[in-house]
């Protein structure tokens, strides 16, 4: 491991070659530069000059923690192995980007209090080949992991013990690229972390992921082990903080929390649909968004969880169409006929509108949509108890991420029995709410957006990557 460690510093020291110019004081300047890259987990384009990435967000509540007068440039390199040598060069104030902190990397530059824990997997295309049961598996396969990664470290670990083990390292595709090519079987193995691959699985569902690679490691921000002391030690305050108040888990349920939601043949059948029935919804769908302002491949998103975009679906209870409206939820929006599809998808996004507007104004987005989806699947009324038990149990009524915990409450005795609306089946719109965003994240992936006459919302998705420098 010690020669790992030197032949890692000598690499590092000749991609310095450049004498370091010395950042400016943060405090004088006002500006924080953060060193980042590509990718869903860090930052990326999502539309409508908009930028996304739990990374991102995590780094703007910082800045914005600092004081109204300080800024953020994110400097976004070509990939992970060029985050560390950013910050030796002084290139950056720190580096937010989806980091594991790992015995070599400490060696470089000394991290933050960690804010997630990740697992490394062995990823392969389940319809191709079998799943590797053992490291004699992947002896003679075709292994490719994305350079600068603590992946090299953990296989590094195997081969110690199976000297057969090879694998090659590209500094020229990122976690995504090498998950998608091994998805098209370009390629028998890769490794990843379980949340990226979790993600992954929605728009490649036969990725499959078996045995971790050691155990679980921790990520954090990165510092050079000469940066300003006292930046650093704002952002250990500032994670000490998100971490009491409930912030990082809801930034985190935010980007992650529904990512295992489906299953394998969810997607696929989804993936599917997409191709033989939303192209004859895709107007009507469009049109619902120039209606409403919402996102059209949310409100598809929606259609689809409820009625598979069959617009000739009617349940036991007769809740009927593409956007399963009730009698009396049609009567209030005018709807002659549920089973006619642009009747329906446009009564069902004004209902989505309504419902939005009845959520308390301390609630904001994402989390009102996911509120107002959970409405539209069990009502109103039984939100509002939720978000009272919420209360009662100390958690947050205003954060998807704890109404989840408390909506499947609402089937139990010792909780209905003392609000006002009573017995719910609760679990079914944590379930709901879930699915429509993994849909819609796929969506996002997939098709374009619509421009609309409205400004809509648009909950953060996979809409794409380019290497960027943005001031905010």
């Amino acid at each position: 491991m010690r020669s790992l460690v030197l032949i890692f510093l000598m690499l590092l020291l000749m991609g310095c070659k450049e004498s370091p110019k010395p950042l400016s004081d943060p405090r004088q300047s006002k500006e924080i530069i953060v060193v980042t890259h590509n990718g869903p987990s860090t930052y990326y384009y999502s539309g409508s000059n908009q930028y996304a990435g739990l990374e991102y967000d995590l780094v703007r509540n910082f800045v914005k923690e600092l004081g109204p007068e300080y800024s953020v440039k994110f400097l976004v390199v070509g990939n992970i192995s060029q985050v560390i040598p950013a910050l030796v060069k002084q290139k950056a104030h720190f580096a937010a980007a989806d980091l594991s902190v790992t015995r070599m990397r400490e060696h470089m530059v000394q991290f933050t209090q960690p804010y997630h824990t990740v697992q490394q997997q062995i990823v392969f295309n389940s319809e191709q080949t079998k799943a590797p049961a053992s490291v004699k598996d992947l002896i003679g396969k075709q292994i490719l992991i994305p350079a600068g990664t603590s992946y090299a470290e953990r296989l590094q670990q195997l081969k110690e013990k199976e000297p057969r083990l090879h694998w090659s390292e590209t500094p020229k595709a990122n976690s995504d690229e090498l998950l998608a090519r091994v998805a098209e079987g370009e390629l028998d193995y890769t490794v990843a972390d379980g949340h990226l691959i979790a993600l992954v699985q929605n728009y490649y569902p036969n990725l499959g992921a078996r045995m971790p690679l050691g155990k679980p490691e921790q990520v954090a921000w990165a510092f050079a082990k000469t940066s300003d002391k006292w930046l650093y030690d704002k952002a250990n305050a500032y994670f000490d903080r998100i971490k009491k108040d409930g912030t990082l888990r809801n930034l985190i349920d935010r980007y992650y929390g529904h990512a295992d939601r489906l299953k394998p043949v969810d997607v696929t059948s989804f993936m599917q649909r997409s191709e033989s029935l939303l192209p004859q919804y895709r107007p009507i769908f469009h049109e619902a968004q120039e209606l409403t302002g919402l996102d059209w491949r949310l409100i598809a998103a929606i259609g689809y969880q409820e009625s598979h975009w069959d617009r000739f679906n009617t349940s036991p209870t007769n809740v009927r169409g593409i956007m399963m409206l009730t009698e009396d939820t049609a009567d209030r929006l005018g709807v002659t006929d549920r089973l006619d599809a642009r009747q329906s998808i446009i009564a069902g996004a004004r209902y989505v509108l309504m419902l939005k507007d009845l959520i308390p104004d301390s609630v904001h987005e994402p989390d009102r949509t996911w509120m107002a989806l959970a409405a539209y699947n069990i009502g109103y009324a039984h939100l509002q108890d939720a978000r009272i038990l919420a209360t009662r149990l100390k958690l947050n009524p205003d954060r998807w991420v704890d109404i989840k915990k408390t909506l499947p409450m609402l089937n139990k005795e010792e909780y209905y029995s003392t609000l006002k609306y009573g017995y719910a089946r609760g679990g079914a719109p944590v379930v709901f709410v879930e699915s429509v965003r993994t849909y819609h994240k796929i969506l996002v992936k997939r098709e374009p957006r619509h421009s609309p006459i409205f400004p809509s919302f648009e909950v953060a998705g996979l809409s794409g990557y380019g290497n960027n420098i943005s001031q905010e």
